[in-house]
């Protein structure tokens, strides 16, 4: 299979990092999470379209790519209800007058998008036994309880999918790392406005932080861990 990164990462660039070590399988855990993290119309755009027109809808939107991913998402979404485990859905909410900060200051145009912005594709609704969790920042972890929920549902192991895949997608993963997480990243089930940008932070993160796959082999791997009884 050809690597998510390639014609953006060269092989010397592979070559260094498998010299150093790194880049090994971390795995998986007994119990799994999936994290649909910012898969909003503001996002997407409202339909599937090329960039450039995703733009007139939201300023934030990537446009076809983005829903792309989500049909992967979906995939994955269908294979957590089925097997019971549970699902998460980390996002930004409407933002106030007061939460300007520093990122009022960097993306400007992030703070005014309209309330159909913030509504999530029907492919990926919500049902009621699922963590709905607003955050603030790139990182669903930072400022939020989802941690607290992970210790509770017994949690050890994070599939991440959503936007952008080097923004809060990344963010989140090195957070989840940190707290010695196992964490699966399925690249076709992230996104972000550049392809160049995408296909780097995928390298990284599979080299430090995650397992890189596809969804097709996220969804294998999860369904042999199923059928062992362990989740």
């Amino acid at each position: 299979m050809t690597s998510p990164w390639a014609g953006v990462i060269s092989q010397e660039d592979e070559s260094r990092y498998e010299r150093a070590g790194f880049g090994r399988s971390s795995g998986l855990g007994n119990r799994p999470a999936l994290l649909i993290i910012d898969v909003q119309y503001r996002t997407l755009g409202n339909s599937s379209k090329p960039f450039d027109q995703a733009l007139e809808d939201y300023t934030t939107a990537v446009g076809e790519e983005g829903w792309k991913a989500v049909e992967h998402i979906k995939v994955l979404l269908d294979f957590f209800r089925e097997s019971d485990l549970p699902v998460l859905y980390p996002h930004v909410a409407p933002k106030q007058s007061y939460d300007v900060g520093t990122l009022g200051a960097k993306v400007p145009s992030i703070l005014n998008i309209p309330e159909q912005g913030y509504r999530m594709p029907p492919e990926l609704q919500p049902q009621s036994h699922d963590v709905m969790l607003p955050k603030k920042h790139p990182s669903a972890f930072f400022g939020t309880p989802l941690a607290s929920y992970l210790i509770d549902l017994g949690v050890d192991t994070l599939v991440i999918t959503g936007c952008s895949t080097s923004g809060c997608v990344r963010s989140t993963v090195v957070d989840a790392f940190a707290y010695n997480y196992k964490v699966v990243v399925p690249f076709d089930a992230v996104y972000d406005r550049s392809e160049t940008v995408h296909k780097v932070n995928l390298f990284d993160m599979g080299q430090k932080y995650a397992d890189v796959m596809t969804t097709a082999e996220s969804v294998e791997e999860l369904r042999q861990l199923t059928k062992g009884g362990s989740s």
